[in-house]
């Protein structure tokens, strides 16, 4: 997967991005005051190779002038109906504001039509005020079911 978005390189993630992509997360949530579980939520941006690429599912890195300024995957999940859960959808606070996330949650949706889905799934913490809003106004409906400790929302879009 490669495509572009204003001065932005949104391509597939790679084995070298494994730091960067990892201290990324990290930081923005710590920007949050969320605490980074290498060894629990965010165990799948450290190990992408089984969480994502031997389940069938895509992480991306955002690039801007070489450097990584936002990360965004998802993969095949058990719960619903031939779903997907988008996770780790992380975005410098430098660039926010520019569209990036709208533009991100799009291409990400299209990939998930296109493979022939039926439903994404999305977990997030009500403290990332920006992502709540973006993913309210962007069709997900609140359910119930959070799965990650660190969460206390959780989102579903039928794409049917």
């Amino acid at each position: 997967m490669k495509t572009q978005h204003l001065d932005f390189l949104i391509r597939s993630w790679e084995t070298r991005d494994r730091a960067d992509a990892f201290h990324l997360i990290r930081d923005i949530l710590a920007e949050y005051g969320l605490q980074c579980e290498p060894y629990g939520a965010d165990r799948d941006v450290y190990d992408v190779e089984l969480f994502y690429h031997t389940k069938g599912g895509e992480f991306w890195v955002v690039e801007r002038q070489g450097k990584i300024v936002g990360t965004a995957g998802y993969y095949p999940i058990e719960r619903g109906n031939n779903a997907v859960e988008i996770r780790k959808m992380y975005i410098l606070p430098a660039i926010r504001g520019k569209g990036l996330g709208k533009f991100l949650l799009r291409e990400l949706e299209t990939k998930i039509i296109a493979r022939g889905f039926d439903e994404i799934w999305i977990e997030t913490a009500s403290i990332l005020k920006e992502a709540v809003q973006m993913y309210e106004t962007s069709g997900y409906l609140p359910t119930t079911g959070v799965e990650t400790p660190r969460c206390d929302r959780v989102y579903v879009k039928s794409l049917g």
